[in-house]
């Protein structure tokens, strides 16, 4: 190893069992559905390419290179532009990566990416609580019956397994959802709107999971500012030392089995800002997952044989 080792040198060096997989959905379908700008089936490709350049964390190398190294990309999905069986697939691949204990980390892809996501944790048998960060509820109805990027977590809680536990969303803007929207969210959860969010109230916002968890980032919540390249920028958006801190807590709470990064829009990006910011997001979950005892990455067990 040189003196400046980069994420990309180091990814996956570990021989034995990974403790972390990223897995790509590079699917925007569902955003051409929802009526949004495509462009996000180039995100995995934009978001690994600038992960690959940072470096480890300076403050805490060793846990971090160790969890580097131990951490596989799995490449993508193969998609296919058939949202649902897409996200069937997703699921597929997901579902075993949990079962063996590892946190999975899916790059998007629009925010149909989520429903893919919630199906593996469904295939396990097991209840799921669900935080999305977002400055939209997600919570819209399928389109003559056909899933998009505006209704993730409608499908999710649901479903007719009933494993959707909570969804609870963070960093909504008050004039991106719809009233009856807000009080579906309230029915199954809890909201957050933007001007309650602050670095302050991020452990009570974590202290909403109760469980089991996987933690959706639309980084369309970040304001657009900071964050130009997604499918639906935002006015007045979450700021970026908030979004960060959020990505570390999910990645250091014990309760978070995976994540989603979606809504990455490389071809609106400027500068390639978006895409570093995105792959900042993910290198803060890593952060947070080399911060917990290596025993306890995930609350999952394998089965026995």
């Amino acid at each position: 190893m040189t003196g400046d080792p980069r994420i990309g040198d180091l990814l996956g060096r570990a021989p034995g069992e990974p403790r972390a997989v990223l897995i790509g959905f590079p699917s925007d379908e569902g955003v051409r559905r929802n009526g949004g700008r495509t462009g996000a089936a180039d995100g995995p490709r934009a978001l690994r390419q600038a992960l690959s350049r940072l470096t480890p964390d300076a403050d805490r190398t060793d846990a971090f290179v160790a969890l580097i190294e131990q951490t596989r990309d799995l490449g993508d999905v193969p998609v296919t532009g058939d949202v649902e069986a897409d996200q069937e697939l997703l699921a597929t691949i997901v579902a075993p990566q949990l079962q063996a204990g590892r946190f999975v980390i899916v790059l998007g892809g629009g925010h149909e990416t989520s429903f893919g996501h919630f199906l593996g944790h469904a295939a396990l048998g097991r209840a799921v609580h669900v935080l999305n960060w977002d400055a939209h509820a997600d919570v819209r109805e399928p389109r003559e019956g056909r899933a998009h990027s505006g209704s993730p977590f409608r499908q999710a809680v649901l479903h007719p397994s009933g494993l959707c536990a909570s969804y609870n969303v963070a960093g909504l803007q008050p004039h991106s959802v719809a009233t009856p929207h807000l009080a579906f969210v309230r029915t199954h959860g809890r909201a957050v709107f933007r001007h309650d969010v602050g670095v302050e109230s991020l452990p009570a916002i974590y202290g909403m999971l109760s469980g089991r968890s996987f933690v959706s980032f639309d980084i369309d919540a970040v304001d657009q500012a900071y964050a130009p390249g997604v499918s639906a920028p935002a006015t007045n958006g979450l700021p970026v030392a908030v979004w960060l801190e959020a990505a570390f807590l999910a990645g250091r709470d014990e309760r978070v089995l995976s994540a989603d990064i979606v809504e990455l829009c490389p071809a609106h990006d400027r500068d390639g800002q978006t895409a570093r910011l995105a792959a900042l997001t993910v290198w803060q979950l890593l952060r947070g997952i080399a911060a917990r005892p290596e025993h306890i990455a995930t609350h999952i067990e394998p089965e026995a044989p």
